[in-house]
């Protein structure tokens, strides 16, 4: 967290503060395409409008309406990329902009050019440079090559499954890709589901942002693990939230291997196989759905499938 106003000895910002900022992140991702007022999402999270306008910039550094319009921007960026038959005027309504003039003038502010000119592909090709400049810099070993679109050396086969209604208990990690920032969080959320007797839950792992589009300091990454229906009781709990996710349709990559071996599947479900699909990207995050826990095998070998969430 960043710039708290606030702090327990330890230096954190203090749990209650974090429970409830993540109660206003999750209404403002829930309800994105909807008018989100400063007095509505500081009563989500039980704050006064004053003190709540305080506390996120503090833990976040931006202010609620930065914040709010970043995410709008960043999610019409996905499906300006990812679902190219929609036009920019169902973009700009389905992000919560007022009209199609509104979403082309603050688009225009943050990235320098109009919607209708912008040229995704470089834009997404230079982060994908950060992206693997980043892992390298923490790691030699690794390559983040992109996978060249209609290419599929691995073989990889999408299988769709309809998964039900989830709700989970997660830890969320901020600038994810700063080293160790991830496992930490896991052995964390693993020691407090341990304590309660959920470990052996289905885990899960999902970028609410796409590295590709975003700066990799504004990620967000959320590690959690699937709670049955007598558990629900348990969080929020301080660092650790609740979200319930909708019954939803996932295209299904299951990998074993290596970071690499995981983002060629990823290129491939996002650049090869959803254009040729006939689907479009449902409103959630992509998946990472763990064999056992997240990072059984270390860090070196992963045994999970990729999921991508698509509209039927």
């Amino acid at each position: 967290m960043r710039n708290t106003p606030k702090t327990d000895p330890a230096g954190e910002p203090p749990k209650d503060y974090v429970e409830r900022t993540n109660l206003a992140i999750d209404y403002i991702v829930r309800n994105l395409a909807a008018p989100l007022t400063l007095d509505e999402v500081a009563a989500v999270a039980a704050f006064s409008p004053f003190h709540f306008h305080r506390i996120f910039r503090g833990l976040l550094g931006e202010t609620l309406n930065q914040f709010v319009k970043r995410q709008r921007l960043e999610r019409a960026l996905f499906l300006m990329s990812h679902a190219p038959g929609r036009s920019l005027t169902d973009i700009a309504l389905d992000c919560g902009f007022s009209s199609s003039s509104d979403f082309s003038r603050s688009f225009k502010a943050r990235y320098g050019v109009p919607p209708s000119v912008f040229d995704i592909e470089t834009y997404r090709q230079s982060h994908r440079d950060q992206l693997s400049s980043s892992m390298a810099e923490h790691d030699q070993s690794v390559r983040l090559e992109r996978l060249p679109r209609g290419e599929n050396p691995d073989g990889f086969v999408a299988t769709l499954r309809d998964l039900p209604a989830r709700t989970v208990a997660y830890l969320r990690v901020l600038d994810p890709f700063q080293p160790d920032r991830v496992t930490q969080a896991c052995y964390r959320l693993m020691e407090w589901a341990d304590a309660r007797g959920l470990g052996d839950g289905d885990w899960l792992g999902y970028m609410w942002e796409d590295p590709t589009l975003v700066e990799l300091k504004d990620c967000r990454y959320d590690v959690a693990v699937v709670l049955p229906p007598d558990a629900r009781h348990h969080v929020p709990d301080g660092e650790v939230g609740r979200f319930d996710f909708p019954p939803m349709t996932v295209a299904e990559v299951p990998i074993a291997g290596d970071i690499e071996l995981e983002q060629r599947a990823i290129d491939w479900l996002f650049d090869t196989w959803l254009p040729s699909s006939g689907y479009e990207p449902d409103d959630q995050p992509a998946f990472e759905a763990w064999v056992g826990r997240p990072f059984a095998h270390g860090m070196e070998h992963f045994e999970l499938a990729c999921h991508l969430p698509v509209r039927r």
